[in-house]
């Protein structure tokens, strides 16, 4: 007796775990002086270990002070959503919070120029961005365990880690946390050109975690 030769899948699964982390404004940096001359901020906040902050999502990074520190400049290094070096600029704060438009996975460093000395945190808020596939792909499905919050998930089409692009697929959720939701998609799936990423607010999620189909 013969059998079909059994052929290998194209397709692959992902899983993602959805970040439960509320917004903490020194979960980089514990309460420090940033001096009056040039230096660094020491990373020692609740997210470190060894000077670096590893978040478990992609997230904007905030800084914070009483004091008026908007004549120096915060260079804020660590990498994105997909991995990959990322670096931005901030003026300081003025008794206020400053947020990068930008979402860093890990910090490694935030530098300061010399200008007015202050006590402040750095921590992240709740923005998050979750990485599908960084690439040309195609989406075939997925599989959501929904949370006590109901909402939408969207898949953004986006080709600089996540920060912008279009959503070319959303999903609803509903605020149940025993309830799942499988969804198929029909034909060759939805192509993203640049890669899937999936933008949503941290802490009170829409979803509990999901496995995604991709090809």
């Amino acid at each position: 007796m013969s059998y079909g030769r059994i052929t290998g899948s194209d397709v692959k699964a992902v899983f993602i775990e959805a970040d439960t982390d509320a917004l903490d404004a020194d979960g980089i940096c514990a309460s420090q002086t940033s001096g009056a001359t040039a230096g660094t901020l020491t990373i020692n906040g609740a997210k470190a270990s060894g000077g670096v902050a590893t978040l478990n999502s992609a997230r904007q990074i905030t800084l914070a002070s009483a004091a008026n520190l908007a004549d120096k400049t915060f260079t804020i290094t660590g990498t994105d959503a997909n991995g990959d070096a990322l670096t931005e600029s901030l003026t300081g704060p003025n008794n206020e919070t400053v947020t990068t438009s930008k979402h860093f996975l890990t910090v490694t460093e935030i530098a300061f120029t010399d200008g007015t000395s202050g006590t402040m945190t750095a921590g992240f808020n709740t923005s998050a961005i979750a990485v599908v596939f960084a690439g040309r792909t195609r989406l075939k499905g997925a599989f959501i365990v929904n949370s006590a919050t109901g909402g939408i998930v969207s898949f953004r089409d986006s080709a600089d880690a996540g920060e912008s692009g279009t959503t070319l697929l959303q999903l609803g959720t509903v605020a149940s946390a025993t309830a799942e939701r499988d969804v198929t998609i029909p034909g060759e799936g939805v192509l993203f050109d640049n890669g899937v990423f999936i933008p949503y607010t941290a802490g009170t999620t829409v979803f509990t975690n999901m496995t995604v189909f991709r090809s």
